[in-house]
């Protein structure tokens, strides 16, 4: 990590704990239906509607990396067999998208993240469609580099690619963090990054591949290794 000149970052389950965030996300968009929408929820609870998403990334290869397309999509689709005009699939997206970047960010966050934006430029590479600004932390950013806007998900290479080299970076000046072992580890391993896996859960490594060199427990732990230079793992 001696030569080290930039992190990216992973954000669900790297940065805030995803699962609840959704959860409330898509009753807070299934309530906003139910009062203004009602035809859409009599036909409809969220799991006939979390199908009908699905359907729409089968039906739709080309726009598997675009979680915001899917979902208005899919609320177009809503709108129209229940016989509402298309404003609706907007209207329900963004109650569903406000709550989606009201996050609680893990305890550890925001301080590493301040503490490595001193010595380091900060990126971030996500599937996800979460809003840096809305959500608050956008200034420790360089810049947020969205699967929607590469047009592929991690692990493709690519969008690893697409980063460093708009940066001005080389591979091995940059280790990318994430939780995911496919998308993150695997993704970077991929692109000739150094992967870090954030595993919070101390789990097993789950994949056939063998584990990343560098693993951490938390980001509080990520910034004591890389201040010190130290290839610390573990």
């Amino acid at each position: 990590m001696r030569a080290l000149r930039a992190i990216i970052f992973d954000l669900d389950n790297t940065l805030w704990d995803v699962g609840p965030v959704i959860l409330r996300a898509e009753h807070a968009m299934y309530d906003f239906l139910s009062r203004h929408y009602p035809r859409v929820t009599a036909r409809h609870d969220l799991d006939s509607m979390r199908a009908v998403r699905m359907r729409m990334a089968l039906e739709f290869p080309a726009k598997q990396h675009d979680f915001t397309w899917l979902r208005t999509q899919a609320l177009l689709q809503h709108a129209q067999d229940a016989g509402y005009p298309d404003a609706m699939a907007e209207e329900a997206f963004e109650w569903f998208f406000r709550v989606r970047n009201d996050v609680v960010l893990y305890d550890d966050a925001r301080p590493a993240l301040e503490r490595l934006g001193r010595r380091f430029r900060l990126f971030v590479i996500s599937n996800g469609n979460a809003d840096l600004g809305r959500i608050g932390i956008a200034h420790y950013f360089e810049r947020c580099l969205a699967a929607r806007d590469a047009g592929v998900l991690k692990p493709d290479p690519r969008i690893f690619r697409m980063l460093i080299e708009a940066a001005g970076l080389e591979a091995d000046e940059v280790v990318h963090v994430g939780d995911d072992p496919h998308a993150d580890v695997e993704g970077a391993r991929g692109a000739g990054l150094l992967p870090v896996w954030l595993n919070r859960a101390a789990s097993p490594w789950p994949l056939e591949s063998a584990p990343p060199d560098r693993t951490i427990t938390s980001l509080e732990h990520l910034a004591r290794a890389v201040e010190q230079g130290t290839p610390d793992s573990g």
